[in-house]
This record gives C-alpha cells, sequence and structure tokens, in this order.
C-alpha cells in the first residue's frame, strides 16, 4: 500500500491549535475561499442596525459554525481595526470564539430533533440585555432539525425581536427551513473552499510544506477541520487509511461482518480523540483568554466557565460517534468515485491518488453499475445512521453490500 506523505507537526500553531489573534484577518480567518460572505458580514458588522435574524447555509465543511462564531465574534469585538472589527486578540473575540462569552449562546441538539422546550427556553434567553456587550447573539446549529412547532414558537420572536438581540440560524441549504423563518432571514451563503485556499490556510497557520498541506486538502475534500486534524495528527490519518481500503479486503462474509466491527470501533476511536482534543484546546484557549498560566489551578470563582466546558463536551459525545461514522462513510464514497474516474478515463485528480496502484487494480474488474451500486449502498448506510439505525447493524449492512459486488468481478 502506498503512504500516505508524513505531516510534520512540530510547530507552535500545530502543537497548540490556531489562534485567531495570530491571523491578520482576525476572526474571519478561518473562513478561507469564502471572501464574499466575510465581505458581507464585515459590512454588516459595521452597520448601525444589523438585521436581527440571519440564516447561514452551506454543505458540511463549509465552516457554518466558523462563520456564526466569527459573526458573533466581530459585532461584539472591543477593537476597532482597520478591516473593521473582529481582531481575534481581544478578550471577548477570545470568549466568544471559545464559546465562553454569557452574551452568545451556541446551541447544537444532541438528538434527531429539538426539543420545543430548548427553543422556549431561547426564546426566554433573548429578552435578556447582553453583559458587557452590544448584541446579544444566539446561534442555532442544525435548525434545519426544528420541528414545525419548534420552528412556530422561533418565529414570533424572530418576528418581534428584542432590539438588543442576534439570531444566526445554521443549516445545510434554505429547503431544510421553513419559508416562515428563512423570509424573515437575511440570507449568507457558504461553499466548500477550494483545495488551493485550504492548503494555503494549512502552510500558513500550520506550518506544514506545499506537499502536505495539498495531501490534506485533498482527502479531506477541502473540510478545514478534517484537512488540521489529518495534518496534525498520525492516529487520524492511520484510521483513514484503514477506512478507504476496507473496500479492498472485503473477500467472504465473515470478512464483510469484521469489516464492519472495524469500521465502527474506528469511528468511535476517533470520535472520543476528536472530542479529547477540541475539549483541550478550548481549556487552553479560555485559559490564554482569562490570563491563566497552563498548569495555573483555576479559582473558584472562575471554575464553572471551564465546567461548562465540560459539560458541552459530554454532550457532544454522542453526535461526535455518528458524526465519525458519517465522514468514514463520506470517505468511503470517495473511494468509488475514484473507482469511476479511472473506468471512465475522466482525467481528474484522485481524491485518493495515493492509492492509485491499488485503486487501478480494484477498478479493472469492477463494471461502472456496481461502482454506482456502492455509492448508493453508502448513501443509504448515512440515510440509515441519520434515522438513528444501530451503527454495527448499518455498516454489516453495507460490507455486505460491497461483497456482492465482488460475486460479479469475474
Amino acid at each position: 500500500m502506498t503512504e500516505s506523505p508524513a505531516v510534520s507537526t512540530e510547530t507552535g500553531h500545530a502543537e497548540n491549535g490556531s489562534s485567531a489573534s495570530t491571523d491578520p484577518t482576525g476572526v474571519f480567518g478561518e473562513l478561507v475561499g469564502q471572501e464574499p460572505v466575510v465581505d458581507q458580514l464585515r459590512r454588516a458588522v459595521t452597520s448601525s442596525a444589523p438585521a436581527h435574524a440571519w440564516l447561514f447555509t452551506g454543505p458540511p465543511g463549509s465552516g457554518r459554525s466558523n462563520a456564526a462564531r466569527a459573526f458573533a465574534a466581530a459585532l461584539n469585538c472591543e477593537v476597532e481595526s482597520p478591516a473593521g472589527r473582529g481582531c481575534g486578540s481581544c478578550r471577548t473575540c477570545r470568549l466568544i470564539i471559545t464559546g465562553a462569552h454569557p452574551s452568545v449562546k451556541l446551541v447544537s441538539t444532541e438528538n434527531v430533533t429539538y426539543r420545543i422546550e430548548d427553543i422556549r427556553e431561547l426564546v426566554t434567553t433573548a429578552q435578556d440585555r447582553p453583559q458587557g456587550t452590544r448584541w446579544r447573539v444566539i446561534v442555532v446549529e442544525d435548525a434545519d432539525r426544528m420541528t414545525e412547532r419548534a420552528t412556530n414558537v422561533l418565529l414570533k420572536a424572530i418576528e418581534e425581536p428584542p432590539p438588543h438581540t442576534i439570531w444566526v440560524l445554521c443549516a445545510p441549504s434554505p429547503a431544510d427551513v421553513l419559508v416562515t423563518i428563512r423570509s424573515r432571514c437575511r440570507m449568507v451563503s457558504l461553499r466548500i473552499p477550494p483545495a488551493e485556499a485550504v492548503a494555503r490556510l494549512l502552510v500558513a497557520r500550520d506550518g506544514l510544506n506545499a506537499q502536505q498541506a495539498h495531501f490534506a486538502a485533498r482527502v479531506s475534500q477541502n473540510h478545514v477541520g478534517v484537512a488540521r486534524r489529518l495534518a496534525r495528527d498520525p492516529e487520524v490519518r492511520s484510521r483513514r487509511e484503514n477506512v478507504v481500503t476496507l473496500p479492498l479486503r472485503v473477500r467472504t462474509s465473515t470478512d464483510a461482518v469484521q469489516a464492519a466491527g472495524k469500521l465502527v470501533e474506528m469511528t468511535q476511536a476517533d470520535a472520543e480523540s476528536a472530542a479529547e482534543a477540541r475539549l483541550a484546546q478550548e481549556q487552553a484557549a479560555l485559559r490564554r483568554s482569562l490570563g491563566l498560566d497552563v498548569e495555573e489551578k483555576i479559582p473558584p470563582k472562575l471554575r464553572s466557565q471551564f465546567k461548562r466546558l465540560e459539560e458541552e463536551n459530554t454532550r457532544r459525545a454522542k453526535r461526535a460517534v455518528a458524526d465519525s461514522l458519517d465522514r468514514a462513510l463520506i470517505d468511503l464514497t470517495a473511494v468509488y468515485r475514484d473507482v469511476l474516474s479511472l473506468k471512465l478515463s475522466a482525467g481528474v485528480e484522485l481524491i485518493n491518488d495515493h492509492l492509485r496502484a491499488e485503486l487501478t487494480d480494484y477498478a479493472e474488474n469492477l463494471s461502472p453499475e456496481h461502482a454506482l451500486g456502492c455509492l448508493d449502498a453508502i448513501s443509504a448506510a448515512r440515510m440509515r445512521i441519520g434515522q438513528n439505525v444501530p451503527p454495527l447493524l448499518a455498516m454489516e449492512a453495507l460490507m455486505m453490500s460491497f461483497l456482492s459486488v465482488e460475486d460479479h468481478r469475474r
């Protein structure tokens, strides 16, 4: 098997995590390849009366949540720079980016849908005046998970908002939100950033060379967060390699069952690793924003902020497993797209170009129809995971579909 390029992480950025304060574009530094969106948000920040409701849309990997946090920070930034507000270095910016500022509420759900009680609580929170900032900002991730009843509760709050509150809803596409909400929001449309933009960010912020950065950007399919994890963590890269080579190793029913178990096990390990890394990064950022040294004991009056981070991390844990499994399925999708590219001589760069020899051999006895069948099976598996089908059961069905293709290879 061709090994992926080794990625060096011996830089200050890679060890300590990225910091908005080190980037000249401030809190918007993470939004690579989103220049029109950054311009739109900067204009809103400088306005004396920005819209009271926003809808951020874009596919996974486009940076909806990062954009929402950056916008909330810029709205309340303490510093007016030549580029406008959103320095990323003031105390308010740092607290908002780490999710620790009392005036900015970042909401997500681990359930299939938001509970109506949760939305009512948000509506109540929206009435409170901001603490030490100009605006109270409520960011609702996965707004597409709101039921019609929950949406109707939110609708009234958006129609008659308090003058000091700004709502930011995030969803994959405008069609995922009821038109009654959509029509009352200012739209912000994000896209998947170009690979070149992601690679430049990895070079500038994480100290990678051009080859390493391009590899991480390509195999992550231009997802900034995934690319950074692949660049920093050799275990993450190893797990991905195991995932994308699974179809090449499934030969019997026993192989299929074992591969399904291995895939679920790997995604659980990946989710735990990601959760631990994110918590450590958030805690380190909060320490910096509060002026605490790495080993300094946390004063009693500040412990609640760290406890809030730990509680949020616990709530994210269950969903992190589902997200990690979905990411693995996206990586498997890339395998069969590469196979189709080879079969059809498309002449495009393979996502898994470092596995070109193995994929070429695999594709030789696989018809385009069978490759499309595998893509359909992966799509069905992603849907089942979203419908709370037990992960192991869904993965066993998927691996058996790979095996059924194997029967047609001769």
